[in-house]
């Protein structure tokens, strides 16, 4: 049995992380169990043409944010992990301070207790030393800070090459094989082409 990963999509910008996340784990056939909180929704329709009905399909299972006795508030359900994509520094500030209001507070705080992975993709900038002293907090509890930062070794394309290299950074993290990227091999090889589409 192939367990789920839990997606949490908060409203930072940048809800197309989580909404291309939950696409490509589609596509891969793993198990997704979704919270939305209440302004990723807003977001969605300010940064996207998706609707929340075009994103809740994307995943097997959807919990309201308030369902804090929902399956994943509890360390018994089995998961491989979560991602918070986007995270915001509020919910960041609530992960790190165990202050679970929420649902995606609570499952992320079941994932930090049970050892298992949690990636947060925090999306703020600049940052000034209270979101450096949260992200510390959440880092030393356990979980693990993968802020969008563009790479470009792979000469991205489009703007989804961007965002391709963000969400497979954080595949890697929770251990599922993808192909969004080209990986680097190293500068002697063939790394100055355009990568592959």
């Amino acid at each position: 049995m192939t367990l789920p990963l839990i997606v949490a999509i908060t409203g930072a910008t940048g809800v197309i992380y989580g909404v291309e996340l939950l696409r490509v784990l589609k596509q891969l056939g793993q198990p997704t169990h979704l919270i939305l909180s209440e302004a990723a929704g807003l977001n969605l329709s300010i940064e996207t043409d998706y609707t929340l009905e075009d994103v809740r399909a994307l995943a097997d299972v959807v919990y309201p944010n308030k369902d804090v006795g929902a399956a994943p508030a509890s360390g018994s359900f089995r998961t491989r992990g979560m991602i918070v994509a986007p995270c915001t520094v509020k919910t960041l500030s609530a992960i790190a301070n165990s202050f679970t209001y929420n649902l995606v507070v609570r499952a992320a705080d079941v994932q930090l207790k049970e050892g298992r992975k949690l990636v947060l993709l925090v999306r703020e900038t600049p940052l000034h030393k209270g979101h450096l002293e949260l992200m510390a907090r959440a880092a030393d509890c356990g979980a693990t800070l993968l802020p969008p930062m563009p790479a470009f070794y792979h000469r991205p394309q489009t703007i989804m090459d961007l965002v391709h290299q963000t969400i497979g950074k954080a595949l890697d993290q929770v251990g599922i094989e993808h192909d969004l990227f080209r990986r680097w091999s190293g500068h002697g090889g063939d790394d100055k082409k355009a990568a592959p589409r």
